[in-house]
């Protein structure tokens, strides 16, 4: 599949892989920070932003799209930074092919499974899908409008702002969302898988697993998991920052990553 890109600066390769309902858009002034140093490609996964919609979405299909778009740039070997489902994305791909991989950036997501009925996540992220999904755009007239009905389900007012950048208006003033909301309401099940409990020691590069401190998404017990799996992976924690922590506090985060990389 053929995926929507921003390119930024000159240097050796990073590509930044965002999370469930982001885009590139989301990472502009991060990307652009790290185009001092880097050619930076920020691209929207499928069912995202303004890639191409399919009817699946998995691990399998994102790692593709990612060697797909990595040989069409003619990209060798990347510097790979993925948040959350794009930490899942960079994780899998990074399994199956290390030797395009120079070093790996996960951001605030474990390499086990959400899956479970009793996780947080997942119970989140299907309150949050099913009122994206049950959101009806007939007669509505403003943002606001979206995000009074939104604020029903989605109290957190953080959440709501970061999912109304999904929303685009036509020609004819008729809302609608750009992501594919129907795959990813059917694939959840999938975005919440984890690497093989039996998958092997990936080594090769360097392996940087940055986690907000107040986000629930990396506990203490994941560790051994990340450890057994990224052996010599190094586990950095950004404190007052939750899940979005490269918006909460996009100072320290470029600097955990220009320090990792650079030194």
């Amino acid at each position: 599949m053929k995926l929507f890109f921003r390119k930024y600066g000159q240097g050796p390769p990073l590509i930044i892989i965002h999370g469930l309902y982001g885009s590139s858009d989301n990472w502009v002034s991060i990307g652009r920070k790290l185009a001092y140093n880097f050619e930076v490609f920020i691209i929207d996964q499928r069912n995202h932003g303004k890639s191409p919609h399919s009817v699946d979405h998995n691990y399998q299909l994102l790692k593709a799209d990612l060697l797909e778009f990595m040989d069409s740039q003619s990209i060798d070997k990347a510097i790979i930074i993925g948040h959350s489902m794009g930490g899942k994305t960079a994780m899998f791909f990074a399994a199956d092919y290390p030797e395009r991989v120079s070093h790996l950036i996960v951001v605030d997501i474990s390499p086990k499974s959400y899956k479970s009925t009793n996780s947080n996540q997942l119970l989140a992220h299907t309150t949050i899908i099913r009122a994206m999904y049950n959101l009806d755009f007939y007669g509505i007239t403003s943002r606001q409008e979206i995000d009074d009905i939104l604020s029903k389900s989605i109290p957190e007012n953080r959440i709501r702002q970061f999912l109304l950048k999904n929303i685009k208006r036509s020609k004819n003033n008729e809302y609608s969302w750009t992501l594919n909301i129907k795959t990813i309401k059917n694939e959840l099940i999938n975005i919440m898988d984890g690497l093989n409990s039996n998958q092997s020691e990936i080594t090769g590069f360097p392996v940087l697993f940055i986690k907000g401190g107040n986000s629930d998404y990396i506990l203490n017990d994941d560790k051994k998991v990340i450890n057994q799996i990224f052996p010599f992976a190094d586990i950095e924690t950004i404190p007052n920052a939750g899940h979005w922590l490269h918006a909460e506090q996009p100072e320290l985060f470029l600097a955990k990553i220009e320090d990792f990389i650079l030194q």
